[in-house]
């Protein structure tokens, strides 16, 4: 390792990171699943400094990490020994091209989503995947990260054209094209969508683009419980309504939600809306919209077209992971989601808080209703033993349901540490061991983020 830091730091400099205090901040995520420290961080700031430092790591047998924005919640990042290379990709964070005749930009994978909108708030065009954290969008590449806007827009598979990826040995590897579609060979582009840096590091990325609309609307809307909340949705979606974003608060996350945003919103299940579209049009479909709520239970529908009102509610959302953890005073969070039929939703939605109750957590829910998916924030004091346990027990519980009724253990998180034993019970042994054949075949060092997605 001595040998490989002398040569790292003869072009790299100061962004080779050696001491310890700062390499600690490596070992954290915003999930519950501790990673050991790493022997070296370092930050390129171009593809040839990737490609020599995967070269240089290779030949030597050292396990290298990519690392985005550190927002992954099952240890999808955490390095596993301590003789890893972390690359951190926070100075490749260039805009490369924005292409509006062509709805596409470009991009580094240091840049964040909210850099990109930014950038492109006067383009009339917007990027639309939202995961709720400010994180990368390589780190949003390497999980297939979805969001609040999948309902409408789809995930990061759906806005994904073409990349450029950093194999094994430290060559580039170009994927995919600007087209909007292609029928050239094996889609290799969307094998490393999700692949959480098993296979490559991405170092570039091309990305479909929107129409920014003419009106928003968001609306909150307190049900009497959650089946007629789901049932609300359902029939929204039915109806053919291009609703934006659906999302699902039960009481505890309400109750948190007010506490620290001061909402002053009913503490009961409640949806978060978003419409997007021309000023009629939206009108249309609120009705629509109301028109079913009101016959599943809905209480007072409560809309904001100011765009300070539309993001105190959006920010209240984004920052229930912080306002669950403030109920309980040093807590922890684990943080954990499920996929299933939007069919099957309700059910088991209310499997889950049925479970919570009955074992004495604080676990707040959020669902992406629109597309079946929904989290359990367990708030868990570190040293309370049996929490931990109970919450095992309903993860567990959780996935299994989720498998029985045709869903996945993930809907967002990917598999990481945390669900390597469920993605083998969701899939079955033949078709991880041709997930382990791709590996193999990709990186037959396993160089790339070992132990992740299944044990080394």
């Amino acid at each position: 390792m001595t040998h490989l830091r002398d040569m790292l730091s003869n072009f790299l400099g100061d962004r080779l990171i050696t001491a310890e205090t700062a390499r600690i901040a490596y070992t954290q995520s915003e999930g519950h699943h501790p990673g050991e420290l790493p022997a070296l961080v370092a930050q390129p700031v171009s593809i040839e400094e990737v490609c020599q430092l995967v070269r240089a790591a290779s030949a030597q047998g050292v396990p290298v990490v990519g690392y985005g924005a550190g927002t992954s919640l099952e240890g999808n990042a955490a390095a596993l020994t301590s003789d890893t290379l972390v690359i951190d990709f926070s100075r490749m964070n260039e805009i490369v091209e924005i292409a509006s005749e062509d709805f596409l930009a470009v991009v580094q994978p240091g840049v964040t989503r909210e850099q990109l909108n930014e950038q492109l708030r006067a383009t009339g065009l917007f990027f639309p995947v939202d995961p709720g954290a400010n994180a990368t969008i390589g780190g949003m590449i390497a999980t297939r990260a979805s969001g609040t806007t999948t309902v409408r827009y789809g995930n990061m598979r759906d806005n994904l054209l073409a990349l450029k990826v950093v194999s094994a040995t430290g060559e580039l590897i170009r994927t995919g094209t600007r087209a909007r579609k292609s029928a050239a060979g094996y889609d290799l582009t969307h094998l490393f969508a999700g692949s959480e840096g098993t296979l490559g590091l991405i170092v570039e990325a091309t990305l479909r683009l929107h129409g920014q609309p003419e009106q928003i609307v968001s609306a909150s809307w307190d049900f009497a419980n959650v089946k007629g909340a789901v049932d609300t949705v359902i029939q929204t979606i039915q109806s053919g309504v291009a609703i934006a974003r659906m999302e699902l608060l039960d009481t505890s996350a309400m109750m948190a939600c007010n506490r620290q945003s001061h909402l002053g919103l009913p503490e009961c299940p409640t949806l978060f809306l978003e419409f997007h579209g021309s000023g009629p049009a939206i009108a249309e479909q609120l009705e629509i919209v109301r028109m079913l709520g009101d016959a599943n239970g809905g209480g007072t529908l409560r809309s904001a077209t100011a765009s300070e009102e539309r993001n105190a509610l959006w920010k209240a959302r984004h920052h229930l992971l912080w306002a669950s953890r403030s109920m309980i005073p040093e807590a922890q969070a684990w943080i954990t989601d499920i996929c299933v039929p939007i069919s099957r939703l309700a059910e088991a939605i209310s499997r889950a808080q049925t479970m919570i109750e009955e074992s004495g957590l604080f676990a707040p829910i959020l669902g992406h209703v629109g597309d079946g998916n929904f989290h359990v924030f367990f708030i868990l004091h570190p040293d309370d033993k049996l929490s931990w346990q109970k919450a095992s027990v309903i993860n567990d519980a959780m996935v299994d349901h989720a498998l029985s009724v045709g869903g996945t253990c993930t809907g967002e998180h990917g598999i990481g540490l945390g669900k390597r034993d469920a993605l083998l019970r969701e899939n079955g042994a033949a078709a991880v061991e041709v997930m382990r054949q791709l590996k193999q075949a990709l990186d037959p060092q396993g160089v790339f983020n070992p132990g992740k997605i299944f044990a080394a």
